[in-house]
């Protein structure tokens, strides 16, 4: 089955079809070493500062996005910050275990997109701002125990890089419509290709061997009350997408405009906040707002 556009014909693909390819799809090396590198990055803890400055700096990328980092987000220092040590002072091991797993994501990510036309850094600011809202959504309710809800925000949207790397005319056709006034993304990736990018998000880490609770937040991030594993985070995950494409920050190349009271208004919320009080839900929203305004400060330091 084919779709007629005004200058070609694009091939639509059935699931059999598009399983198949995907399985000759390129391995992210870094998402193949999430659950090892989480375990040893919680350890960190107990690791002198001169011992993580000596692991960041034989990474000239993450030594280069590391100190990036610092001086934007702490840019009323009286002198840059040049010290890996003193970088690491002031982020502290929880944002440098975060910058640790961005940047070979990101680097990775930008890899299998290949040299595809999209605003790609506009689209890593979406996600990593998405995983840094994914964050406060969860600690609004909860102290994480781990990174999984960081990371899960992170690779929300890796169905569209797959469709960018093995359907790269079907992606073009799709962003194409989408830039023609098309209003409804996953509807017309799923008109245009044969599935939408949720759910080649979760065939491509299923094949990959990712945590199940990845794949359910790359399956369900636009429709978190199907998922029936997982829910409250992947409720986090359409939260944070919510307000980081409200606030306009970077760009996951969906159309749909976003209300400032969607996010709160939504399913996804009512999952995570069933029974508490006004008050709560207002210190909730206040804090929420706060990490918001921060984060493109912070995203200029990252991406």
């Amino acid at each position: 089955m084919t779709v007629e556009t005004t200058s070609s014909r694009v091939n639509r693909f059935t699931r059999a079809q598009i399983e198949i390819r995907l399985k000759s799809c390129a391995r992210l090396p870094s998402l193949s070493t999430i659950n090892s590198a989480l375990r040893e990055l919680l350890n960190a803890d107990q690791r002198y500062t001169s011992q993580i400055s000596e692991i960041i700096r034989r990474d000239p990328s993450l030594t280069s996005r590391l100190l990036r980092l610092v001086n934007s987000v702490y840019y009323g220092l009286t002198t840059p910050v040049n010290s890996i040590e003193e970088a690491v002072f002031y982020l502290g091991v929880r944002q440098i275990r975060q910058l640790a797993m961005v940047t070979p994501v990101i680097e990775d990510f930008q890899k299998l997109a290949g040299n595809t036309v999209f605003p790609w850094r506009e689209f890593w600011q979406h996600c990593i701002g998405t995983a840094i809202m994914t964050r406060e959504v969860v600690s609004v309710v909860m102290v994480p125990s781990d990174e999984a809800d960081y990371v899960a925000g992170l690779v929300h949207d890796v169905g569209k890089i797959v469709m960018a790397s093995a359907f790269p005319t079907q992606f073009a056709e799709v962003h194409r419509l989408i830039a023609s006034g098309a209003a409804d993304l996953l509807a017309t990736e799923t008109e245009v290709l044969g599935l939408d990018h949720a759910e080649l998000g979760a065939i491509y880490l299923h094949n990959h061997n990712l945590p199940e609770v990845m794949v359910d937040v790359a399956r369900y991030h636009h429709r978190s009350a199907e998922a029936k594993q997982n829910a409250p985070l992947v409720a986090a995950v359409q939260i944070a997408d919510m307000l980081v494409r409200y606030a306009k920050i970077g760009t996951s190349g969906n159309p749909e405009p976003v209300a400032e009271e969607d996010p709160f208004s939504s399913k996804p919320w009512q999952m995570i906040f069933p029974n508490q009080d006004e008050e709560e839900i207002s210190i909730a929203r206040a804090a929420l707002k706060r990490s918001l305004d921060r984060l493109p400060t912070i995203l200029d330091g990252l991406v």
